[in-house]
């Protein structure tokens, strides 16, 4: 099958189904998505196409078949071809039996096309049978659907298709399907429609008619004989009749008494013909059949030894011949009957007519050589001047040569158009790779201006959580092994802690060795930032248990530190933008991890004043301990979540991919994309906040007695130097520390 088959009956499905059902199907029957319309396809694609259809929409295929039959005429006029199949025929009976000549015109361009065969057969009484011959079994339901199709668009009338007989083919060669089919042509349309009108006007109307009808067949009658004694007016009027509001012609040859042409004369204005009697002795043939095939001048050949049928595929014998007169016949010569100097050339194949001398009891077959292109002309010898300049052969191959020529651009075009639609979608799966591993490294409204080709402006961010972890003896455990056990490791425990992030909705800033930061609240703030950060703590304990050491085979162990403030968040660097967090809130909670113990939750008392007034976690005291930098600080360890388990915490809960939904939208930085009115409730917000914090400075030491510390309480900074020399630096997070940065710790006022 050419890809157009396919195509049709891939645009029937989209049409009447939707593209989903389509992607189905094509999934089921495992075929291509697109098909080139002048390539060849395997037969089994198509096959398997319309079963899969069968079982999708549970109908039978017999249904199926009938759909596409009726699509297809549709497809067809739409394709182009509208014209060419109108000018068929006047009526259905001619219109099939001249689809077999389409099919040999159309075979031209598609060389390799397999199409059926039609054959109408009149009944003596008076049915019609339509002929159906495949190469393709199981298929033969189109032929009801195109032909009903046909009959209701081009003659506007009703047919009704039955099927007779169905059997393997015997009276053709090889193995072909023949279906039978008896068919019914109702009444047009139109004539069956109410009439509208009284009585009295349809017999006024009907007698009109028979008066007009006598007058005409008066003046007919008293025409002259001689039609050269005729006016143009009554030559018209002599073959033009009006009954019964039809025009209708009616026509009578006139043969001459001898044939006015001698042989000779015959043969070179006929230079492809054959004439042959019943037992296919070739009585004479053309003089350039003879000049490319001359055995046939040997006296008593029979056509047989020198010609093979190639269309229809007949047995052959002048009955075969006769049953199939109205098809166009193509013979092909045997190879090994032309001479040895022709036996290398392509073989030579005659298209044409069969016609029947009843009087002479021999068969005429009136053909021209079968040729495509000026290419095939070539290869076979001929020349132009070979074939007879009344016959329409010569222009056929000058114009199928510009037609060949524009198909194959056409396919190119094709192939060109499915290349760049592959690329498009290969191209699209790489943005969406690229646009993925974006996004993992910045935030989504982030990347999302950066795409844009905009400047992200920093930001600050009141308050949030930021979490940093390590793996204890890792430098022990890196001077014991490979460094692809080392890899494996860390791969197998960030991993672990990735699928966290999402499950608390948390946000991971960046690894450096076994080193782990994420916060919460940044850079979309929310107020269960310290509580998202716990959780995730909480669950990367759990999940470190299940990643071994390489050198012991035991858990590993990890130190975990938190701490609440406020930080300033931007992108840094061109070639490798990172979205990195400033200020000691940083550097505190590096504190708090560097100075924890293995597989504990170190708190600061910062975060410890957010988390313990809402009784979910289950906190203990550490106790002062000298942080360095800091002096002596009061901190905690967060021990467990009260109200949720271990199965909660790690998101394995009926599929559980995130614990918070109440997320706030996205904040955008860029401070020129803020409304007038929004500026306003920022300022009054401000306002507000700056009032509540001169308001409450002058019981900051009882809020530090009590415990009660709230997130207002963190703006007001006594800055202090945190190191004494960069000797100090142990821990290097997101680049904050470094030989010429002097960073500062701050407490609280």
């Amino acid at each position: 099958q050419y890809g157009f088959i396919n195509t049709c009956l891939k645009s029937l499905v989209i049409e009447r189904f939707g593209e989903e059902t389509w992607e189905k199907l094509r999934l089921k029957a495992g075929v291509q998505e697109t098909f080139m319309t002048y390539e060849i396809y395997d037969d089994l694609i198509t096959l398997r196409l319309v079963q899969e259809a069968c079982e999708m929409l549970d109908v039978s295929s017999e249904v199926v078949l009938k759909l596409f039959g009726e699509y297809f005429f549709s497809f067809c006029k739409m394709s182009g071809y509208d014209t060419m199949l109108r000018t068929l025929g006047g009526n259905l009976v001619e219109f099939i039996e001249n689809l077999d000549a389409l099919h040999s015109y159309l075979a031209l361009s598609y060389e390799a096309m397999n199409a059926p065969s039609f054959r109408v057969e009149r009944m003596d009484d008076g049915r019609i049978l339509l002929h159906y011959y495949s190469d393709r079994k199981g298929l033969y339901h189109i032929v009801p659907g195109i032909i009903e199709a046909v009959a209701k668009d081009f003659f506007d009338s009703e047919v009704t298709m039955t099927i007779l007989n169905q059997s393997e083919e015997d009276e053709r060669t090889g193995k072909k399907e023949h279906v039978v089919f008896h068919m019914v042509q109702k009444e047009k349309v139109a004539k069956r429609k109410a009439q509208k009108g009284s009585e009295e006007e349809k017999q006024a109307e009907k007698k009109e008619k028979e008066e007009t009808m006598k007058r005409m067949k008066a003046r007919y009658a008293n025409l002259q004989l001689c039609p050269r004694k005729r006016s143009p007016w009554e030559i018209v009027k002599s073959i033009v009749m009006l009954g019964q509001g039809n025009l209708r012609q009616s026509f009578t040859p006139s043969y001459p008494k001898r044939l006015w042409i001698e042989e000779q004369a015959f043969c070179n204005a006929f230079p492809f013909h054959i004439v042959f009697d019943e037992n296919l002795v070739v009585k004479h043939t053309g003089v350039n059949i003879q000049k490319f095939v001359p055995g046939l001048q040997t006296a008593g050949i029979r056509l047989d030894e020198y010609f093979t049928i190639v269309h229809p595929e007949v047995t052959f014998n002048i009955q075969s011949i006769k049953k199939f007169i109205n098809s166009q016949f193509v013979l092909k010569t045997r190879r090994e009957m032309l001479p040895e100097i022709q036996q290398n050339q392509a073989t030579l194949k005659l298209r044409g007519q069969m016609m029947w001398m009843e009087s002479l009891n021999c068969m005429i077959y009136l053909c021209s050589p079968k040729l495509r292109s000026l290419q095939e002309l070539e290869e076979r010898g001929l020349h132009l001047a070979d074939i007879a300049q009344h016959d329409t052969t010569r222009d056929l191959i000058l114009l199928n040569q510009q037609r060949l020529a524009e198909i194959e651009l056409s396919n190119q075009l094709e192939r060109k158009k499915e290349e760049l639609r592959i690329l498009s979608r290969n191209l699209e799966i790489e943005k969406q790779k690229s646009e993925k591993l974006l996004y993992a490294m910045l935030p989504t409204h982030v990347a999302n201006q950066l795409k844009e080709g905009k400047r992200v402006a920093a930001g600050e961010f009141k308050v949030c959580t930021i979490l940093f972890s390590d793996v204890v003896t890792f430098t022990n455990i890196c001077a014991a092994c490979e460094p692809i056990q080392i890899v494996n490791m860390l791969n197998a425990m960030y991993s672990r802690f990735d699928r966290l992030t999402n499950i608390h909705n948390v946000y991971k800033v960046e690894t450096i060795g076994d080193a782990y930061m994420v916060v919460g609240g940044v850079p979309v703030p929310t107020e269960t930032h310290a509580e998202r950060v716990a959780n995730f703590a909480l669950g990367m304990r759990i999940a470190a248990r299940e990643v071994t050491s390489p050198i012991t085979g035991q858990p590993i162990q990890i130190r975990v530190g938190l701490h609440t403030g406020s930080v300033l968040a931007g992108v840094v660097g061109d070639k490798m933008p990172r979205y990195c967090l400033f200020g000691d809130t940083v550097n505190t909670a590096s504190r708090m991890e560097s100075h924890g113990v293995p597989d504990h939750i170190h708190v600061s008392p910062f975060t410890y004043s957010v988390l313990k007034d809402k009784g979910v976690f289950k906190i203990t005291e550490r106790g002062e301990i000298e942080v360095k930098g800091k002096g002596l600080m009061r901190t905690y360890f967060l021990l467990k979540n009260l109200q949720k388990s271990d199965e909660q915490i790690m998101g394995l809960v009926d599929g559980e991919t995130c614990v918070y939904q109440e997320d706030t939208e996205d904040v955008t930085d860029d401070p020129k994309e803020e409304s007038p009115e929004d500026a306003n409730c920022v300022q009054k917000e401000d306002k507000k906040m700056e009032e509540e914090v001169e308001n409450e400075k002058c019981h900051a030491s009882s809020y530090l007695q009590s415990g009660k510390i709230s997130p207002a309480h963190f703006i007001q900074f006594d800055v202090t130097p945190a190191y004494d020399s960069p000797t100090d630096f142990k821990h290097l997070h997101n680049g904050l520390h470094s030989h010429s940065i002097s960073t500062k710790f701050c407490s609280i006022l």
